[in-house]
């Protein structure tokens, strides 16, 4: 069984292969996020990047926004005409496979996650993704990254790769930390993963012992959980 994974994100679209065991087939192929970002943008270039991978049987999508039942509801770095699109139907349409729709980081956290206790993965990118997962059970769409935090911002106001080139590192990385420790008490989790883009600036040291640094291609290995889950 080879699972097409889709990763649609603010900046980019990636995408690869996998088989059964989360073994990857090929490469991870990415292009450059449409601008404006509508679905049909988006689409024609998922198939643009699609073309080169060769055969899948399936196919699972990480969706940065909030999804339910396979169809979007918000896109907030993409486009307002997201709002009620049918993704996977129109996925299982042009490609002749079935589709699953996820939130991106509930999809990511799939990937990563050791199914005990309390879970977390946050990933860090355009914006700030977060996915709770409880005894390996995802709970969805809960967009923390737009909950107030401090002085009128939201978490991803503060975390945004947009404020990581202006802070720079040693800021965004005071940031970090700062998250992370609001968080910790109120989700009391086992363990916290840092995935995204942007993870790969973040500091390992000084981060709490709870905390685990992920990379993103681990994270495409949800797309074939998503199946199983």
């Amino acid at each position: 069984m080879r699972t097409l994974i889709v990763d649609i994100g603010g900046t980019g679209i990636k995408a690869m292969v996998l088989d059964a065991e989360g073994n990857a087939l090929t490469e991870r192929a990415r292009v450059r996020t449409p601008a404006p970002a509508d679905p049909e943008a988006v689409l024609a270039a998922i198939a643009e990047i699609v073309r080169g991978l060769g055969e899948f049987d399936r196919v699972s999508v990480g969706f940065p926004g909030v999804v339910m039942e396979g169809t979007t509801r918000t896109a907030p770095h993409l486009d307002a005409a997201w709002a009620g699109f049918p993704l996977a139907k129109e996925i299982e349409g042009r490609t002749g496979r079935p589709a699953r729709v996820l939130n991106d980081a509930g999809l990511h956290g799939l990937g990563v996650i050791e199914g005990r206790g309390t879970e977390i993965l946050i990933t860090l990118g355009t914006g700030m993704g977060f996915a709770l997962y409880v005894d390996g059970h995802y709970v969805p769409n809960i967009e923390l990254g737009h909950h107030p935090f401090r002085k009128r911002q939201t978490y991803e106001d503060r975390l945004s790769n947009d404020v990581r080139k202006r802070l720079g590192k040693r800021r965004w990385n005071e940031r970090v930390r700062g998250v992370l420790a609001q968080i910790a008490p109120i989700f009391n989790h086992r363990k916290l993963y840092l995935g995204g883009g942007n993870a790969r600036y973040v500091e390992a040291e000084g981060l709490p012992s709870d905390v685990v640094l992920v990379d993103n291609v681990m994270g495409m290995r949800g797309g074939v959980r998503l199946w199983s889950a």
